[in-house]
């Protein structure tokens, strides 16, 4: 491989992936963005001509993804809707993108036989209990509890039908929730950094009690060039990095990284289906393919990721009044 079209390049964990390339691998980057609220061109601007090229348009637009997957070694595909208030708001932008544009991009890639990678969330296996000692494995039973998580799972689904029906040369990765560089701010780790550094009282989801496995996107961005390289055609591979980790502790680390009372924040009313605990088994992937993660402490890539939001204000200043007037419209 030498062209590497990477859709969905300019959202948070897309940027992260096409600077991991540039930076650890000498592949060529086109990247593909609808630049809808969640992508940022800017968050791409630091990034070199010679090696790397941006294409703003629609994964939806048939013409235009097969012209690009023409030209490509191997696609890389993350772009999505991915925000589960926005999904339960209107639910129709989650359809269009989350299973029209993957089909679109599938095929594409087996009118081309272009290597495909999809990407995909450990939210479509639904939650686990507090007190359930198992984690998400390959063979974890799909059920999804959201619009967003559930157009997840359709197009994971699709590229399966695509790999056994047609040959599509693909594999898939589900990963847990990330952090660091480039999250938008209405996520819940960099509103809670922002909130702060404005002087604004974090809010807490319920009791907070609500378990995520936490990875940084690096250990992402590795874990996905590692399957693409060396994946087995045709399998899924789940990624996370034992970070588990709920909602009250994470907001007090937060507030205690930034010099704060750990319990200076407020508790809202809990979202509508909002699921109790996610937590990945990676066991395939780092048996097989001999992946680990980097930020194997959970409290040093917080420390880094307030950081970067401390030094990066002209980033995501442009983006916070939109955010939080959208959270007041809901109490949250």
């Amino acid at each position: 491989m030498s062209n590497i079209l990477v859709t969905g390049g300019a959202g948070f964990i897309g940027s992260n992936f096409v600077h991991y390339l540039i930076r650890e691998t000498h592949y060529n980057v086109t990247v593909l963005d609808k630049l809808t609220y969640a992508g940022n061109r800017a968050s791409l601007s630091d990034l070199a001509e010679d090696r790397f090229s941006f294409v703003e348009g629609d994964i939806a637009d048939a013409v235009l993804v097969n012209r690009l997957v023409r030209d490509a070694d191997a696609v890389v595909h993350y772009a999505a809707e991915s925000h589960n208030d926005n999904s339960l708001n209107d639910p129709r932008p989650f359809v269009d993108t989350n299973i029209l544009g993957t089909y679109a991009l599938i095929e594409a890639a087996r009118r081309h036989d272009v290597r495909f990678h999809h990407i995909s969330t450990d939210e479509v296996y639904g939650d686990l209990e507090l007190d359930d000692p198992d984690r998400f494995t390959e063979t974890t039973p799909y059920n999804p509890s959201s619009p967003y998580s559930s157009t997840k799972a359709g197009s994971d689904l699709l590229v399966r039908a695509w790999v056994r029906s047609f040959g599509l040369r693909a594999t898939i990765s589900n990963c847990s929730n990330n952090y660091g560089p480039y999250q938008h701010v209405e996520k819940f780790i960099p509103r809670q950094i922002t909130n702060v550094m404005d002087g604004v009282r974090p809010r807490l989801y319920g009791e907070g009690l609500n378990v995520r496995d936490w990875i940084h996107a690096d250990d992402h961005s590795s874990a996905v060039l590692t399957i693409l390289e060396r994946g087995r055609l045709g399998e899924t591979y789940l990624i996370g990095a034992d970070g588990e980790q709920n909602n009250k502790a994470v907001i007090e680390s937060i507030l205690e990284i930034m010099g704060e009372p750990a319990d200076a924040y407020d508790h809202v009313v809990d979202r509508p289906g909002h699921d109790l605990r996610y937590a990945i088994d990676s066991t395939k992937l780092r048996t097989e393919l001999g992946w680990f993660p980097q930020y194997s402490d959970f409290r040093a890539g917080l420390e880094a990721t307030v950081q970067w939001y401390r030094d990066n204000e002209p980033w995501w200043r442009p983006q916070k009044a939109a955010a939080e007037a959208k959270y007041q419209l809901t109490g949250q």
